[in-house]
């Protein structure tokens, strides 16, 4: 019985997300690494769950880099606006990083965080290779 109050507690903090509020990844490549928070909804949580992992990126016009993920994320609330900065979303497992602001078309972006770092390092055309990890 001892261990009952802290199952509880663990329970109430995976039901309402607030463990995730303040968690930080690390995204590194070539071209330098930037910090970024995650969200707190369920498509961060599984994205942190599934770290670390290595992407191949591409550029997209010349707005955004972005790779696919090794398994789908769940859907959540999108929006169609982003920023400088913005970790996204797009279709089931497309990672996107923003480095430039805009608006995507329907059904939008599922937000998984936002760069706290210089985005610009990605501000480049052509491929690049991504590690996403925790940040420690």
């Amino acid at each position: 019985m001892q261990r009952l109050p802290s199952i509880t507690a663990g329970l109430i903090l995976l039901a309402t997300g607030h463990a995730m509020a303040q968690d930080r990844i690390l995204i590194s490549s070539d071209w330098g690494t930037v910090t970024a928070e995650l969200a707190d909804n369920a498509a961060a949580r599984v994205l942190a769950r599934m770290l670390p992992v290595t992407l191949e990126m591409r550029d997209h016009l010349r707005q955004e880099k972005t790779g696919t993920l090794p398994a789908a994320l769940p859907e959540v609330a999108r929006q169609r606006d982003f920023s400088v900065g913005t970790l996204g979303l797009w279709g089931p497992d497309h990672f996107v990083i923003y480095y430039r602001d805009g608006r995507v078309p329907q059904p939008g972006i599922v937000i998984l965080g936002t760069v706290t770092g210089d985005v610009s390092i990605f501000d480049r055309p052509g491929p690049v290779s991504v590690q996403v990890r925790h940040a420690r």
